[in-house]
């Protein structure tokens, strides 16, 4: 069962790199062929795959209705990032939607 849990975590952290390689390629593309074409963009989706089998092999074990939700952490973990890396709003309400979704994670976990 832990591996089922460890192969969840990998594909919640391949998730949030994915997920951050896409914004950086956006950012640095001037139109869409462009920004599918570039390099950070292909490296993302690509991660996005792995992240995809990693969760596979989580929910062979484990209840969707665990794993799936759970995956909102990426969320909080994105946020962070975005708002560290590129200055994006991290005000009241959204420090609330992120203490909402940790909560529930937690709820969920126990």
């Amino acid at each position: 069962m832990l591996f089922n849990y460890l192969a969840l975590a990998a594909a919640i952290l391949l998730g949030v790199l994915g997920q951050i390689l896409l914004k950086s390629g956006a950012l640095r593309s001037s139109g869409m062929v462009a920004q599918i074409l570039d390099p950070l963009t292909v490296v993302g989706l690509g991660i996005y795959f792995a992240a995809s089998i990693c969760y596979i092999i989580a929910i062979r074990k484990l209840p969707l209705s665990l794993a799936f939700p759970s995956v909102s952490a990426s969320y909080i973990v994105v946020a962070l990032i975005a708002h560290f890396a590129w200055g994006e709003t991290l005000g009241l309400a959204q420090l609330a939607g992120i203490a909402l979704i940790a909560g529930g994670i937690l709820m969920l976990h126990q």
